[in-house]
């Protein structure tokens, strides 16, 4: 979850990358990791969780791997991850924060949560996912949290951290929550949880199999959140959102972001999911995915999970 703005924090951030904190400036174990380019710092406040500090760090590493394998880097330079243990709790929450003063990222996790639970929560790689997207307008946040709903599972899958079963069984179950209902203004007017969320999703769904169908499967919506990402843009940075996909559909050379978004921004656009799982050759039977790999885009529906090349 990203809020609309942050103010900003006094960060022990610069002090922790040249190894400087002491005892008196930090009272509970401090830490910096590093993936894709990026430097990662983790503070734990105090508290008990039935975690170990250890296993917090290796799920942060995690997500750090997957969100800079699906960008190609890792989205900032550096960022400060706060772990707040929450007493009588057994679950993962997050907040990301961003501003030209920097990339905060408030975890807490509870008490009881067990280390299997830890390493397979979705909400660390979630959380990540935010930073790499400059913030968008305050009716816009669809647009943000349908983009770490959509990708992390699919970044999770490229570094099997999830299975591509458990990526199709979350859309199956999960995109019919983003169809607009009545009384919907498009995505811009319509700020409901289920719009914002899976709405979203499903806005960013579309998109990657539309660039894949228009670029022969050559390109996909990771090649143009990328470029994105490539050109600065991050959650420390406010662009208009129309940047945001110019630059996006620049990248992959056709225009389907500004396009689904001059569809779906101010009134509601309906989805005919049968016919996109059809043609994607997924269903859910008794509970389980069946894969068919003889429909039409099944070619596109494996490459959207694929490690590739990054």
């Amino acid at each position: 979850m990203r809020p609309p703005r942050w103010t900003a924090a006094v960060f022990l951030f610069a002090s922790l990358l040249a190894g400087a904190a002491s005892a008196d400036e930090v009272s509970y174990p401090s830490t910096v990791l590093h993936a894709g380019g990026g430097s990662i710092g983790v503070e734990f406040e105090a508290g008990g969780m039935q975690v170990s500090h250890a296993e917090v760090e290796r799920w942060i590493g995690t997500a750090a791997k997957a969100v800079s394998r699906y960008y190609g880097r890792y989205p900032v330079a550096k960022v400060l991850i706060q772990v707040q243990p929450r007493a009588g709790r057994s679950g993962a929450t997050g907040t990301t924060y961003g501003d030209e003063d920097g990339a905060l990222i408030r975890l807490g996790i509870g008490s009881g949560m067990t280390p299997g639970a830890l390493q397979s929560s979705w909400v660390m790689t979630h959380e990540m996912v935010h930073l790499a997207f400059p913030r968008a307008g305050d009716n816009q946040h669809w647009a943000e949290e349908g983009q770490a709903t959509y990708i992390e599972p699919v970044a999770r899958a490229e570094i099997g951290d999830l299975s591509v079963e458990s990526v199709w069984q979350q859309a199956l179950e999960g995109m019919p929550k983003g169809l607009p209902q009545e009384g919907d203004r498009g995505l811009d007017n319509t700020p409901t949880w289920g719009r914002t969320y899976w709405g979203g999703a499903l806005f960013y769904l579309l998109a990657d199999v539309r660039i894949r169908e228009r670029t022969r499967n050559k390109y996909g919506l990771q090649d143009a959140l990328a470029a994105v990402v490539a050109a600065g843009g991050n959650v420390e940075n406010a662009w208009p959102l129309q940047k945001s996909f110019a630059v996006a559909d620049k990248a992959v050379g056709v225009p389907v972001l500004e396009e689904l978004y001059a569809q779906w921004k101010d009134k509601p656009v309906d989805v005919d999911l049968s016919a996109l799982w059809r043609k994607l050759g997924v269903s859910l039977v008794d509970g389980k995915v069946r894969f068919d790999d003889r429909a039409p885009d099944a070619a596109i529906r494996k490459a959207i999970t694929a490690p590739g090349t990054r």
